[in-house]
């Protein structure tokens, strides 16, 4: 690989580039972030291919908590901020709702990012393929969106139903669908997903439900297992399964026996 030198720093009193130049340097910034992500979500999965979902999980918690600070510090004293315990100014200094409105834009993000990817390996191969990728996507994923709460809200391991309930909180899917989390007196947690933003939109289009159950067990099966390896789970309904009104797809989750 080329050896870069390292760029020099920009003076404080630069004016800002304009015109063409602004535009230029505003897109190379962009596409340099989507790189970024393709790269890193590469390794991941690379990684995952190579040596399986547990090692590629502790893998990635090495990377990631070394990336982090240097991501942070490079691009503080780029645009000028400070990160105090690891966390950036700007961030800190959002209202309330503001922090909530942020998470919800990443969330609706991540959901269209996994929108444009399916249709656009549909397009090309069909529903089929489409499918099994985005199947085998929910395969590494949900393990990886379930160690990354555990480690950001602290879960305890071999929490059981209990941690499984707190974590099912703070999935990105909390944020964009309207779901609710039921403990039942055998101590099983049932999770019923009331409203859907994908499934909704195709209603709302006059279109049937996505057919969604093989990659939401795929989802939920590997999400509860990573959060304690005791758990089971099994599908109560999920699309193409008809279900009633008041709920899309609902999931029970309970120690096994």
């Amino acid at each position: 690989m080329q050896q870069l030198s390292p760029a020099a720093p920009v003076p404080a009193d630069n004016a800002a580039p304009a015109g063409e130049e602004a535009d230029a340097v505003a897109r190379a910034a962009l596409d340099a972030v989507r790189r970024l992500a393709v790269h890193y979500g590469l390794w991941f999965a690379g990684a995952v291919e190579r040596f399986g979902i547990e090692p590629a999980l502790a893998m990635e918690q090495e990377a990631g908590d070394r990336l982090l600070p240097i991501l942070l510090d490079r691009l503080g004293r780029t645009l000028g901020f400070a990160s105090p315990d690891g966390l950036p100014e700007p961030l800190l200094r959002l209202a309330p709702a503001q922090r909530e409105e942020l998470l919800r834009a990443l969330a609706v993000i991540w959901l269209a990012a996994d929108g444009v990817w399916f249709q656009a390996v549909e397009q090309r191969a069909g529903m089929d393929a489409a499918k099994a990728v985005n199947d085998g996507c929910w395969s590494a994923f949900s393990p990886l969106e379930a160690a990354r709460i555990k480690a950001l809200v602290g879960l305890e391991e071999g929490g059981g139903p209990a941690a499984l309930a707190e974590a099912l909180r703070h999935r990105l899917y909390a944020a964009i669908n309207r779901q609710e989390i039921e403990i039942e007196p055998d101590g099983s947690v049932v999770l019923w997903m009331r409203d859907c933003r994908v499934q909704s939109a195709r209603r709302r289009k006059g279109l049937p439900d996505y057919p969604c159950k093989s990659a939401g067990v795929v989802e939920y099966t590997s999400f509860a297992h990573t959060i304690d390896p005791r758990l089971e789970c099994s599908c109560i309904a999920c699309p193409p399964d008809p279900h009633p009104e008041g709920w899309y797809c609902a999931w029970r989750f309970r120690l096994a026996p």
